[in-house]
């Protein structure tokens, strides 16, 4: 018989498994180096990532299920981090740095890669279908 205490401990532990495998992802390293310090280390990005700061630049979104990451195919997140997000929104000024003198093309997928294993189902097959029609 299972007792209630052994249900809480497989729920918990259930619900907890997706953030732990997605921390030993090989592009969490390089995520929280590079990335965690403005998109969050949970991926929640900056408060009010929605209203503009006083600069008149947006904060950075996040890149959980809550923001919109997902919306974009793997080329373009591909080319937005290593050429700036001008490269998609010509004359969008953001404080986000273009990482491709930085990063390789391997470095840049596995911090996506990262990214991607931590949404839900329902995300990810959107954001592969999005990758998969993105024929440019």
């Amino acid at each position: 018989m299972v007792t209630a205490r052994a249900l809480i401990v497989t729920v918990v532990g259930a619900a907890l498994a997706p953030a732990c495998l997605a921390q030993d992802h090989p592009g969490a390293a390089i995520y929280l180096d590079r990335c965690a310090g403005c998109h969050g280390v949970n991926l929640e990005g900056q408060p009010d990532w929605m209203r503009r700061m006083p600069n008149g630049r947006m904060p950075a979104p996040p890149h959980d299920a809550s923001g919109h990451t997902w919306h974009h195919s793997d080329r373009q997140l591909l080319r937005i981090i290593k050429e700036g997000l001008a490269v998609i929104a010509p004359g969008y000024e953001t404080d986000m740095p273009a990482f491709g003198d930085t990063l390789s093309d391997g470095e840049i997928l596995a911090v996506l890669e990262y990214i991607k294993s931590t949404w839900p189902d329902r995300e990810r097959e959107l954001q592969a279908k999005r990758t998969a029609a993105d024929t440019e």
